[in-house]
């Protein structure tokens, strides 16, 4: 067990959550360091003159020393940099900033002392609420059973089938037609532009714009010339914004057959009955119920909360929330409620809404802390395992050939990165926690209103 490092600890300042301390080692625990550590590899080192082992401590201090003690520096800062924090039960904010303040060759050398500045803000210490004293109004819709029918009518459309009309019929919206089709540009075949035996419903939107509406009256056998332009924003950017000729084979024109909403189409969506998939669709209209009910009544607890809580905030975490926030509102085009602000309006709106993220995490962690809420370990592998999979599947699209299981690897290795995927699962518990303590009472909405998002930023 590696004994820990006797320092000298004076504090600088302390000025609302901000702290800096100096931070002193002596030459001579430096040297005992360095001394312990060539003890170790003694035994390993095998130099000329010596038999293995046997080697002088002087000796290897002359050949290794220097290398050695850069490594012990950058230990010793770290583990006194913790220590001088826990040890006057102070938790930072963020990692503090260590500013070495005594010449690091001379330090190396053992002339010198080692000493340095550590500066960080420190987390508030306060007292959360007494989340028994909570009382939220959840809003509750029941399913309508006009819902259930038009999800089952969505079902029956998707088990649609389509039977050939008369070779003198004329396609019709919602027809489907069998077509063999070739596009070009400048009368120059372009990639991606053809294909044989394609099964096309007119009115679907496969299409680009303007291409099923030039099939809408054509007949089994009638070749068709289609015109369009491609849209600016086309994915394909050579072919964005330019006009192309598409010439169309139509082999068959089919009318759709109305599937019955019955027993017949719960088999085919493998149900025994239809009351079964009605009992399915409700069951999962209920679900939704009742993510919305959750979300609006996290809306709530959470604007009760922030009205519950003032205090200190560290400005290192309200500058990163900032700009993560920032860099969003950067990418994304303005709504039309922020198109006329300045960009010192909307940054003065998001900084509040940065210090209420992290005066709400910081609420939650402490309620959440005091209460022993745990994630469990299952439960957050399992959550691991779906990130490592959405997010090398969104690298195989931007075409990185990487697996699950090397993504899986990194969160493995990476303490910061299980982190970010525990947090939000953290939340939710402490969220579950706090409902089940405060006074609840649901309030019957309507569907409309139950489905509408909750209003500002949680």
């Amino acid at each position: 067990m590696r004994d820990e490092t006797k320092m000298e600890v004076i504090e600088k300042s302390a000025e609302g959550l901000d702290r800096k301390f100096q931070v002193k080692v002596s030459a001579e625990e430096l040297d005992k360091k360095l001394v312990s550590k060539l003890q170790e590899v003694k035994g390993r080192v095998q130099l000329k003159g010596f038999r293995k082992g046997k080697a002088p401590i002087s000796h290897l201090k002359k050949l290794y020393g220097k290398g050695m003690m850069s490594e012990i520096i950058q230990d010793i800062v770290t583990e006194t940099s913790q220590k001088a924090f826990s040890e006057r039960d102070l938790q930072p904010a963020m990692p503090p900033r260590p500013e070495l303040t005594s010449k690091i060759d001379d330090v190396i050398e053992g002339k010198a002392d080692l000493e340095y500045d550590l500066h960080a803000e420190i987390l508030p210490n306060f007292d959360p609420m007494d989340v028994s004293t909570l009382k939220l109004t959840r809003p509750v819709a029941e399913v309508p059973e006009a819902d259930i029918d038009e999800a089952l009518s969505k079902i029956a459309a998707q088990q649609v089938s389509y039977k050939a009309r008369g070779k003198t019929a004329k396609a019709k919206e919602k027809d489907q037609v069998l077509i063999d089709f070739v596009g070009k540009i400048d009368d120059v075949e372009f990639d991606g532009g053809k294909g044989e035996g394609f099964e096309l419903v007119l009115g679907s939107g496969q299409f680009i714009p303007g291409f099923e509406d030039q099939l809408i009256g054509a007949k089994t056998d009638d070749d068709v010339e289609v015109k369009v332009t491609f849209p600016e924003e086309y994915h394909a950017k050579d072919l964005a914004g330019k006009e192309a000729v598409f010439d169309v084979k139509v082999h068959e024109v089919r009318a759709p057959e109305d599937v019955a909403v019955d027993d017949e189409l719960a088999k085919k969506v493998g149900l025994e009955s239809l009351d079964d998939l009605k009992k399915r669709i409700k069951e999962r209209l209920e679900a939704d119920h009742k993510d919305m009910s959750r979300s609006h009544l996290k809306r709530t607890l959470l604007d009760k909360l922030d009205e519950a809580h003032d205090f200190d905030l560290p400005q290192g975490m309200v500058d990163g929330e900032f700009e993560q926030i920032w860099r969003q509102v950067e990418s994304t085009e303005r709504d039309e409620e922020d198109k006329d602000k300045t960009d010192e309006e909307l940054k003065e709106e998001y900084r509040k809404i940065a210090e209420r993220r992290v005066r709400l995490g910081l609420v939650l962690a402490e309620i959440g802390k005091r209460a022993e809420v745990k994630v469990p370990s299952e439960e957050l592998q399992q959550a691991i395992q779906r990130q490592a999979m959405q997010e090398a599947q969104y690298m195989q699209m931007q075409g990185q050939n990487i697996s699950p299981q090397e993504v899986l690897q990194f969160y493995q290795k990476n303490p910061q990165a299980i982190q970010q995927v525990r947090a939000p699962l953290f939340e939710e518990k402490v969220v579950d926690y706090i409902i089940e303590r405060a006074t609840v009472t649901d309030k019957t909405v309507s569907k409309e209103k139950l489905m509408e998002e909750p209003d500002g930023d949680l």
